[in-house]
């Protein structure tokens, strides 16, 4: 596809058929038999060209009985018409429901499956528009325009093969017509396919810029920023009502040509056939045929001229979808992927470095062996690589250059199942889902029930904090953990981590935004949970350093030092120079 000129949607449509098979499951049946019940319905025109040249101006007087036997095929004709048309509409309508239900779950996958790097080069409402919006616009677009395109287009060919055959010359001019018509709805179709993709830009930005709004609500309110946050969402809604005026006015004027183009054709076969038909030797009741035929014609026409602007929409949708889809997978799951031993594992670095796209190095040849069991605490000022090195343990990040091995093996030789089994990370912020504590905490370990639950919860001395919720276990958390501070948050996702059981925890040490009571439940749990595996924990306060089995000082993506905390309080160096500002900060606050 060239550079910013957007994939036809033909084209689009048929990689669509590849990615999600049950979109065209059982196709051929359907247009079978909505080319049968077009066909079918070209028995009443034959049957109007019979009554009127055999019955009413070819004979002294009409033969009832003949006319009313006609008339009855032409019902019966009509009534089986009607049922092709009704079975072909339903398996449509659920091929294409059971399609995109497979495009959506495909999207959704392949979105979980994308690297970090590419999730955060895209905003969140980007994203969910991928699964929902953008879905269902394919989704009405399928359900009716797409069945009226299939039959309105099997209906044109058999008018168009029936007008040849009944008076060809007259025929002609129709075609000529209709592909005068065609390349303007081309050209048109064109212009009209670029303005929905700006349309489904606008609403991506639209979705981004609102959920943002929401999700930040307390931060916007805390510094005064409505009007600025309000400002910004309307101006994006603004360039979407734009986008979608534009669009609205350019559909609009395509589907007002249908009518003109019904009105003009009409028009010309009965001018045409009036004055040329008795030199081509076409009867009267050919000619009312004839325009029945015509309108056999132009009523699918007209229906695939409003359906183009549904098709514009559902192609622009359709082509952000399957960009998702498309997106190469940086960190794919080996096909025969190893499968990790449920004990303490080690973990190897061998000249490791990494840059984030368009960015320095963030590490730079990290080489380090930490053992099976051992606590190692990770410590540095802001940006020298502390988080990057965890991200990079758990292969939520791939490095650029070098190896990473656990238990020996290389860690892109794992199974992601396995690696997401044995390895844990727990962020400083804990994410909680919409749901109770248990439901959060079955995230670990799914199926488990609420007693085991609790237990988890006792295992880690933190029944005290449980019994104080409202519902216990099924105290309900709120959307993105809302109904609880940053560190009772923290608490459930330390629980996740521990009823998990991994072999490896890696820990982005959230003490340092809560109370003192709560803050040493925190490291009480963190000390239940780390012991007797191997664990790495960044450090923002060095008293977990200090508790650590070993050390590991980043600076400027090096490990500057390496060793127990008294060994490097010792050594007078970097270590030692934090640790002394931090306790100065202690003992000042």
């Amino acid at each position: 596809m060239t550079a910013g000129v957007p994939e036809r949607t033909s084209a689009v449509l048929r990689r669509s058929f590849r990615v999600a098979p049950e979109l065209g499951k059982g196709l051929w049946w359907t247009l079978v038999l909505a080319v049968l019940g077009a066909a079918l319905q070209l028995v009443v025109p034959v049957t109007i060209q019979r009554i009127i040249d055999n019955e009413i101006l070819g004979a002294a007087n009409a033969d009832t009985a003949a006319v009313l036997r006609l008339g009855i095929v032409a019902l019966i004709a009509v009534g089986l018409a009607m049922a092709a048309r009704w079975i072909s509409l339903q398996r449509l309508v659920r091929s294409a429901a059971s399609g995109l239900a497979q495009l959506r779950i495909k999207t959704f996958e392949r979105l979980h499956a994308m690297s970090m790097l590419d999730l955060q080069a895209e905003r969140r409402g980007a994203l969910v528009a991928r699964v929902t919006s953008d879905v269902e616009t394919i989704q009405q677009f399928m359900e009716w325009g797409g069945v009226g395109m299939i039959l309105g287009s099997a209906q044109v060919a058999l008018a168009m093969f029936a007008m040849l055959v009944y008076q060809w010359q007259l025929a002609l001019v129709v075609l000529a017509g209709v592909i005068v018509y065609t390349v303007l709805i081309v050209v048109s179709q064109r212009v009209l396919s670029r303005a929905h993709d700006r349309v489904r830009e606008r609403v991506s930005d639209s979705l981004a810029a609102t959920g943002e709004a929401i999700s930040g609500i307390s931060t916007v309110r805390a510094y005064g920023m409505e009007e600025v946050v309000i400002e910004k969402v309307d101006d994006t809604l603004d360039r979407q009502f734009a986008a979608e005026v534009r669009t609205a006015v350019l559909a609009s004027a395509l589907f007002s040509s249908a009518e003109l183009f019904a009105g003009v054709l009409t028009a010309l076969v009965v001018g045409v056939g009036v004055v040329y038909g008795s030199t081509w030797g076409m009867s009267a009741g050919t000619l009312v045929a004839f325009l029945f035929l015509v309108n056999l014609l132009i009523e699918p026409i007209q229906r695939l001229v409003e359906t183009i602007d549904q098709a514009q929409s559902a192609g622009a949708g359709l082509r952000k979808i399957l960009g998702v889809i498309d997106t190469p997978v940086s960190i794919p799951d080996p096909p025969d992927g190893v499968t990790l031993p449920e004990a303490a594992l080690g973990i190897s670095f061998r000249q490791v470095t990494f840059a984030y796209p368009g960015g320095p190095k963030v590490i730079q040849d990290v080489s380090v062996d930490i053992e099976p069991g051992e606590r190692v605490a990770v410590v540095g000022e802001t940006g020298s690589g502390k988080t990057t090195f965890a991200k990079l343990a758990t292969r939520l990040l791939v490095p650029d250059r070098g190896t990473i091995a656990i238990d020996g093996i290389d860690i892109g030789q794992i199974s992601l199942d396995s690696l997401r089994r044995s390895v844990a990370y727990v962020p400083q912020e804990g994410f909680l889902f919409h749901g109770s504590v248990a439901d959060n905490v079955r995230y670990g370990r799914p199926g488990v029930d609420d007693a085991t639950v609790r237990m988890a919860f006792g295992d880690l001395g933190l029944l005290d904090w449980l019994d104080g919720l409202p519902d216990g276990v099924r105290s309900e958390v709120g959307e993105r953990g809302g109904n609880l501070s940053a560190g009772e948050r923290q608490l459930v996702a330390i629980t996740r981590a521990w009823i998990a059981n991994p072999s490896v925890l890696v820990l982005d040490e959230a003490t340092s935004a809560v109370d003192p009571a709560l803050e040493v439940q925190i490291r009480r749990a963190i000390e239940y949970l780390t012991s007797g595996r191997t664990s790495i924990t960044i450090a923002h306060r060095l008293s977990t350093a200090e508790a650590s089995d070993r050390i590991l000082v980043f600076h400027e993506g090096v490990i500057v030092e390496d060793g127990r905390h008294d060994v490097l309080i010792g050594a007078a160096g970097v270590y030692a120079a934090m640790h002394a500002d931090w306790e100065g900060s202690t003992t000042s606050s």
